[in-house]
């Protein structure tokens, strides 16, 4: 195996995980995505390696990139922020190097709506609020189904993880209430999870776009909307004294 799809993480370069900082040390050849992957991440790259950044190349150039240096002989690491498989843009990547019978393997990495819960110190899932976690984005350039609308989401009124929107947070906040999230939903904006320059924004819905205004906030960020942000819950069974399951039985 050559070639390796590899998620960089959320930012912080220790959240790599193990197997993907092994791959950068070993890695004669890394393509990371320059506009979201903190270069810091770069600093487990092994002393000699050719570093490209992807945010200056088309696919076709990132393509032949990886071809040469399979022919030549070299291990590449194609690095992407978080997990490659949200909002990556690999498939097509994959798809291309199918085509040209060049195998490859993908490595997960800890993607930001993961990095956004350990920064708010929340858990998504709690009992009785929300047992569902939608991540999904606002329609920009890339068009949305309509399905998927943040208008029909919200009717769920689950914990809702928003990618690659804070710049219309706005339109956002509007889908969000006509869809059935009530006004004084809580909300929270976090810039740049994990990184050092990291910044929390909590508010509710109607609140938080001049809260926004006021951070100068206009993109990477995660948007987290629900119920889960600031309400009572139901203490997991799990760890009731009551409650036995195969590992434990129940007290008196």
């Amino acid at each position: 195996m050559q070639v390796f799809i590899v998620g960089a993480g959320p930012g912080d370069p220790e959240l790599i995980t193990v197997k993907g900082q092994r791959l950068l040390r070993e890695a004669d050849v890394v393509i990371y995505a320059g506009s979201l992957v903190n270069p810091d991440v770069l600093k487990w790259c092994k002393e000699g390696a050719d570093i490209y950044n992807s945010a200056t190349m088309t696919l076709p150039e990132v393509i032949d990139k990886i071809i040469e240096s399979v022919k030549a002989g070299k291990v590449v690491v194609r690095l992407h922020t978080g997990d490659p498989a949200i909002y990556g843009a690999i498939q097509e990547q994959m798809d291309e190097l199918k085509k040209h019978d060049i195998d490859f393997e993908v490595v997960p990495g800890v993607s930001s709506f993961l990095a956004t819960a350990a920064a708010l110190k929340q858990e998504y899932t709690l009992p009785d609020i929300s047992q569902t976690v939608i991540i999904t984005r606002n329609e920009g350039r890339t068009p949305v189904p309509g399905r998927e609308s943040l208008r029909s989401l919200a009717a769920h009124k689950a914990t809702m993880c928003i990618f690659l929107s804070v710049h219309m947070l706005s339109d956002v906040v509007n889908e969000l209430i006509a869809g059935g999230y009530e006004p004084d939903t809580p909300i929270a904006i976090v810039h740049k999870a994990s990184w050092p320059e990291q910044k929390i924004v909590r508010a509710t819905l109607n609140t938080i776009v001049d809260k926004i205004k006021e951070e100068g906030i206009t993109r990477t960020a995660m948007i987290v909307v629900g119920h889960c942000l600031d309400t009572d819950y139901s203490l997991s069974r799990l760890y009731a004294p009551e409650f036995s399951h195969m590992f434990r039985k129940a007290s008196e």
